[in-house]
């Protein structure tokens, strides 16, 4: 089949997603401080990735391969940060609830919380919603400081663990 650019054209719906379309949210369990802001101050996050294992069998010499379970990496946001600190402190605070800093106990019994991912199309429609069951911050990175950092906004990533991810109304993927 010879090249047709139309072809291309026609199967590029809307003209592609764009990355930079996206919102991130979620309910910090601990503490709703910076909830309202962390919509804005979320630069970059992913779409959420999985892999599903493989278990090899050996018969006769030869390894037959058959789907394992399902993994899920863990899930990291870039932060911007602003001068009142609200995200950073809302993340600190959740952190320290699940294994204080001091005393390496627990002072809640419910930690886990759903974030969401939604890409949005160029009209500004949700087109997408990935939901994460069951996160929690298990690393928040450090903010660089340096004098030769002027004209910059301190950022930091936040990594998350979670159990699963799902689609919202998606029939292919739960």
């Amino acid at each position: 089949m010879a090249f047709n650019v139309n072809e291309i054209r026609q199967n590029m719906i809307g003209d592609g997603a764009r990355p930079s379309l996206f919102e991130v949210s979620m309910i910090n369990p601990i503490s709703r401080v910076g909830d309202e802001t962390l919509r804005y101050m979320v630069r970059a996050a992913q779409i959420p990735a999985s892999t599903l294992g493989v278990i090899e069998i050996p018969y006769f010499g030869r390894r037959i391969k058959v789907a394992g379970s399902r993994s899920f990496d863990n899930w990291t946001v870039t932060v911007m940060n602003d001068e009142n600190f609200a995200v950073r402190r809302a993340m600190e605070a959740w952190s320290s609830a699940i294994n204080s800093n001091q005393s390496n106990l627990r002072s809640v019994p419910s930690y886990r919380t759903t974030a969401d991912v939604i890409q949005f199309g160029k009209d500004g429609s949700e087109i997408r919603r990935y939901q994460f069951v069951n996160i929690f911050p298990v690393a928040i990175s450090t903010i660089d400081l340096s004098w030769d950092s002027g004209d910059q906004i301190e950022e930091y990533t936040v990594d998350f663990s979670f159990d699963y991810w799902t689609v919202a109304d998606d029939e292919i993927i739960q």
